[in-house]
């Protein structure tokens, strides 16, 4: 069963954002032509998507957008519309009254993100400068909500067609930037450590710390035995990222020689997915990239499929461009850290598109959509519960994939973290409901 689309012309981002809404998001393919007699003649499910309808066909009038080339200033106005918003309105003759394919491309393409604007002290791109956040969508997963929208619309033009239906999953990020907190750390940074413990009063840190090292103790954040607990009684397989690159200012991470850290990280792959979190310095240079793949490969035997990037930076499209080069072919980076909500707009996985190279690429894109860290944000365990709740909903809603990023730290018994057991089970419980 296909979906024809008639148009003035088959532009690459247009191909793109419809096998995007149709085929990733609805399950049903698409094809296009330009030709009038071939959309005739077509007696199915079938589109127009231009600047006027040929006739009484189904009709989504065209924002320019999706046939441009680079960027341009877009101008853009966002409207309420029925029970989430809208922009790139197109009148009144359209089935729809918002260009939903051009709105979702400038979500999905992340064309905000390449104008310039005010970043963090990492360089990050903030939540608070997002079209999403500015206009209070941020978070609903919007091009997941449109294209339902859309499939209703067509349903009601074509009753006889039967869509595929799909079901809410989760994918749990173990973000590990560092496996231990006292062990394997090494003679002068245990030393250092311990000074600076002393000389601040930290007592307590430097009891843990030689408790720890003597073997008397648990490591705080070695919780791994709970986490591949939890991976068993679940049907969906928990993501690990592992830092392995070198020490700096911005990671704090183990050396990945040790032959305890690598048992480790072997012992999780036979349980879960294991990725590579790629160092602040490699975000950039592809060189540095390129030797801690080849390192984490060595270490789990097989060809490394996912990364996510240090600190959450992106630089685009260059921080993607290098995971192309180096065929990684998942990345897990795009999401806030502060804010809960979809950065792209969607709870769909989807693939990175160069607005450089106007060229849809072999990226997989899974978008995380809540941060531990942002739950901090709230302070009550019931205010916690509630913000989680919330975005469960939205992405049950549309029965899209909720990526959550949790820390191997996060299940330690720190005061700081102390009900993120539980919020943990809520969302691997998420998927037994109704």
């Amino acid at each position: 069963m296909m979906l024809l689309v008639y148009t003035h012309k088959i532009s690459p981002r247009l191909k793109y954002v419809f096998k995007h809404i149709c085929t990733r998001v609805l399950g049903i393919d698409v094809s296009f032509t330009t030709k009038i007699e071939a959309f005739i003649a077509h007696d199915n499910l079938k589109m127009s998507y231009t600047r006027q309808p040929l006739a009484n066909e189904f009709f989504i009038k065209s924002h320019d957008i999706l046939f441009e080339q680079g960027l341009s200033d877009v101008d853009i106005h966002v409207h309420d519309w029925e029970d989430t918003k809208g922009f790139f309105q197109n009148g009144d003759k359209s089935a729809i009254p918002f260009d939903i394919f051009a709105a979702s491309f400038y979500l999905l393409s992340r064309y905000e993100e390449y104008l310039p604007q005010v970043r963090d002290e990492f360089g990050r791109f903030l939540a608070t400068e997002s079209i999403a956040f500015k206009h209070n969508f941020l978070h609903q997963p919007v091009v997941d909500i449109w294209a339902l929208k859309f499939k209703k619309a067509l349903q009601n033009q074509f009753p006889d067609f039967n869509f595929p239906k799909r079901s809410y999953s989760i994918k749990p990020v173990i973000d590990v930037p560092s496996p231990y907190n006292y062990r394997l750390k090494g003679i002068i940074r245990t030393f250092g450590g311990a000074i600076r413990d002393l000389f601040r009063f930290k007592l307590r840190s430097l009891y843990d710390r030689f408790m720890v090292l003597f073997g008397l103790k648990h490591d705080p954040f070695d919780t791994f035995k709970y986490i591949i607990n939890k991976q068993k009684q679940s049907k969906f397989k928990f993501i690990f990222f592992f830092l392995i690159g070198s020490y700096s200012t911005y990671d704090k991470g183990i050396n990945a020689n040790k032959k305890k850290f690598i048992s480790l990280i072997k012992q999780v792959a036979d349980y879960s997915l294991v990725g590579l979190k790629a160092s602040f310095f490699a975000i950039d240079n592809l060189k540095t990239l390129k030797k801690e793949k080849l390192q984490m490969e060595t270490i789990i035997n097989t060809n490394l499929k996912a990364s996510r990037q240090s600190h959450s930076k992106l630089n685009l499209p260059e921080s993607y461009r290098n995971l192309i080069d180096l065929e990684i072919e998942e990345d897990y980076t795009m999401g806030y850290i502060n804010h809960i909500g979809f950065r792209a707009g969607s709870c769909t996985p989807f693939l990175f598109y160069d607005l450089d190279y106007e060229t849809q690429t072999p990226l997989k894109i899974h978008g995380y959509h809540l941060m531990d860290f942002a739950l901090l944000k709230h302070k009550s365990l019931l205010d916690k519960k509630k913000a989680l709740h919330q975005i469960i909903n939205e992405v049950k809603r549309v029965n899209g994939e909720l990526v959550p990023v949790f820390h191997n730290y996060t299940f330690s018994d720190s005061n700081r973290w102390k009900d993120f057991k539980t919020l943990f089970n809520i969302i691997l419980e998420s998927v037994n409901e109704d």
